[in-house]
């Protein structure tokens, strides 16, 4: 007989072991989130919107605002939802507790708590807009709100922050000598102050989309998608980063450090990819929206976590749920939707609760052909993926070093005496190694990319008694 107060214990930990097999979403993916704008006229009723989102492994939704029906269409789903005050309600509510008052009473309490609000952003990019009267009043609005969900006894309960521009950085690159530009030190050390405080986190909008705009070479896309690729070291902390999401968070993580804020906790308010753009937006596709959207919810699931930050998961809010089409600007603002608005997928990111793989849902890209030319192979057909000829050795090193450097990656068939060490070469061992990583990355086209090194096959590259693994699509 166990000891009678460990009863008690053993009771709880079976009630929460029978909660995560019936409901493995609530727990394992509260991290990712998704944008739900609104500038459009082509956008489904919420109540279909809250059904798509049930559907999904999504569970939260920000909004750029407090439409209340929305708001009220997510009541009792379970999806945590995070409701805006817009840069131009920041005046008003900096300078009127009794306003801050009225926009809690309106846009919170009628809602709470079967409408699960967690978090309330006041302004969006305040500090990006260079308006110092402005700049100066979002404390104080943010204040404000506080008390006033306090007065309503949500404090704890309902935080208040506000989002960032990455602009907010002076230096991110590389990430341990992340700080903050210096003409927005004092407010954010005040604004860090307050939300120590209150126990919020500092909201943030990484794009890695945008950092390979400004550098459009192979291996930069690759960082950027979450691809094999060569890594890149920080020359400060001597950590190689494997892609790009990690060394814009870690980078903001060090910016924190350096001012004495350990403890504030990060969220990604937004971050995508656009899956069109105009012809002078580089990157803009289908295929790379697809790779850094499915790649990057993979790595929240592998609750890897950054180097600064490992083992646990950013709360991460992907850009976004549908297309805005009345938004100005270049094509990519219109086209970042992972849902058409007749609630069919614009790509699959693997994010359905039934999905078990990430199936391309659009024609095949370049990098999904066969090293022929011959087009991709038929669904149900077995695939390999296999190095294009012209790979460089240092690529190929590059991709094979990378590959066996993954946990849960067994390159023991490469090693002397394994039954692919022969021939011993280093295009031979980068294709066995390729297409083991493609084959245990649930056969994601976008994981036979390798910097455009590698290309999908359907023959068969097995030789005597060296097996590679194959599957059908």
């Amino acid at each position: 007989m166990p000891p009678t107060f460990l009863l008690p214990l053993a009771a709880a930990f079976l009630l929460l072991l029978l909660l995560h097999l019936h409901f493995p979403f609530a727990s394992s993916q509260s991290y990712i989130g998704v944008n739900y704008g609104q500038v459009a006229d082509n956008l489904p009723p919420p109540a279909a919107t809250a059904k798509l989102l049930q559907s999904t492994a999504v569970q939260k939704v920000r909004l750029y605002g407090a439409d209340p029906a929305i708001i009220r269409a997510l009541a009792n789903t379970g999806i945590g939802i995070v409701i805006g005050a817009a840069n131009g309600d920041i005046p008003a509510l900096a300078s009127d507790p009794n306003s801050a008052g009225q926009w809690v009473n309106s846009n919170v309490l009628p809602f709470y708590p079967a409408s699960s609000i967690v978090l309330v952003t006041v302004g969006n990019e305040v500090l990006l807009s260079g308006d110092q009267n402005l700049i100066s009043q979002l404390l104080p609005a943010m204040q404000n709100v506080q008390n006033a969900l306090n007065s309503a006894s949500l404090g704890g309960k309902v935080k208040v922050s506000t989002v960032h521009s990455m602009s907010i950085l002076g230096r991110s690159d590389p990430p341990s000598s992340g700080s903050f530009d210096s003409s927005h030190l004092d407010a954010m050390k005040a604004l860090l102050q307050f939300q120590r405080g209150v126990g919020s986190p500092i909201a943030v909008n990484p794009y890695p989309f945008f950092a390979y705009q400004s550098d459009p070479r192979p291996e930069t896309l690759a960082f950027c998608l979450f691809q094999p690729n060569a890594g890149r070291v920080d020359s400060g902390s001597g950590i190689k980063y494997m892609n790009m999401f990690d060394a814009q968070v870690d980078a903001v993580r060090s910016a924190l450090n350096g001012i004495g804020f350990k403890d504030i906790d990060i969220m990604v308010a937004e971050t995508g990819w656009p899956y069109k753009g105009d012809p002078n937006e580089v990157g803009a596709s289908v295929e790379n929206a697809r790779a850094y959207n499915g790649n990057l919810i993979a790595h929240l699931r592998s609750m890897a976590g950054t180097p600064l930050m490992p083992g646990k998961s950013v709360d991460t809010y992907l850009f976004a749920l549908y297309d805005e089409d009345l938004k100005p600007g270049p094509s990519s603002e219109r086209s970042f939707g992972l849902f058409k608005p007749d609630l069919s997928m614009t790509y699959d990111v693997g994010l359905s609760k039934t999905s078990t793989t990430s199936q391309p849902q659009s024609p095949p890209s370049s990098s999904e052909k066969t090293p022929s030319g011959g087009g991709s192979p038929a669904a149900g057909q077995e695939r390999w993926c296999v190095p294009k000829a012209g790979a460089s050795d240092a690529q190929l090193q590059a991709s094979l070093d990378y590959v066996c450097g993954q946990q849960g990656i067994d390159c023991g068939p490469l090693q002397p005496g394994g039954a692919c060490f022969e021939p011993n070469t280093l295009a031979s061992h980068a294709a066995y190694a390729m297409n083991l990583y493609f084959q245990r990355s649930d056969k994601r086209p976008w994981n036979c990319d390798f910097s455009q090194t590698a290309a999908l096959s359907s023959n068969n590259p097995s030789y005597n008694g060296c097996n590679y693994p194959g599957g059908g699509t």
